[in-house]
Order: C-alpha cells, then structure tokens, then sequence
C-alpha cells in the first residue's frame, strides 16, 4: 500500500494541478522550512460565506513538501475558512498516507503552517498551527 501512496506522491510533485499564484488573491502568505529550504507561497480566493473559491501554492523543495502542498491545496476548495481552521497534522498525514520521520514531517507540515498563518491573519507562523 506504500508503494501506491508514493506513486501519488511523486505524481504531485511531478505534476501538481494546484500550482501558480493568483492575483488578485485574498489571502495570501509564505515560509520556508530552514532545516532543508523547502519554501511554500499559498494564494487563496474567499467569496461568499467565507469559502474557499480558489486557492494555489508556489514555491520549491522536496517531493514531500510540494506534493503536501498540492493535495492541501486541493483539500480546502470549496470548504468554509472555519473548517480550514481546523484542519491538523494528522489530516496533512492522511491525505499524503505514508508514514514519515521527524525530518520529512516538517517537510509535509509546512503547508499546512502557511496556509494556517494566512487564514488566521499572523505575521509569522508557527509550528504551533500544525498540532
């Protein structure tokens, strides 16, 4: 089963649907990951009630970090800011399937902070957003 969720991992980085900017943009925010570069850009469009009309990822680093990215990306559209909110670790780890050490978990979790960081409007994330 492994092999099956690499495979969709590596199709992502490869081939991310979720990928550019937006402009104009509601939201937007970005960070890297010091421990290995990987950085992350997230542009998201909000209309009526709160949701998430569009949204896409920019940015460089390891599979792990940009496939995240993009599965994340194509998690929220169509979901109110409120449940984006919630959003946690361990959705980030669902949706990517695969287990991971302590290194490449900073590498999957980085969107999950940028996006959190956007959402909630701070002008610095935190790896508290991602518990």
């Amino acid at each position: 089963m492994d092999d099956l969720y690499r495979e969709v991992i590596i199709e992502h980085y490869k081939n991310p649907a979720y990928r550019g900017k937006l402009d104009p943009h509601d939201i937007t925010f970005a960070d890297n990951n010091p421990l290995c570069g990987d950085h992350i850009q997230i542009d998201l469009r909000v209309g009526d009630n709160n949701i998430v009309t569009d949204a896409r990822f920019d940015g460089h680093g390891c599979a792990i970090s940009q496939a995240s990215a993009d599965l994340l990306i194509e998690s929220i559209i169509g979901k109110p800011l409120d449940e984006v909110k919630k959003l946690n670790k361990q959705d980030v780890l669902d949706l990517l399937g695969i287990d991971l050490g302590p290194v490449r978990l900073k590498c999957a979790l980085l969107s999950l902070k940028v996006l959190k960081a956007g959402v909630y409007g701070l002008g610095e994330a935190s790896d508290d957003l991602v518990e």
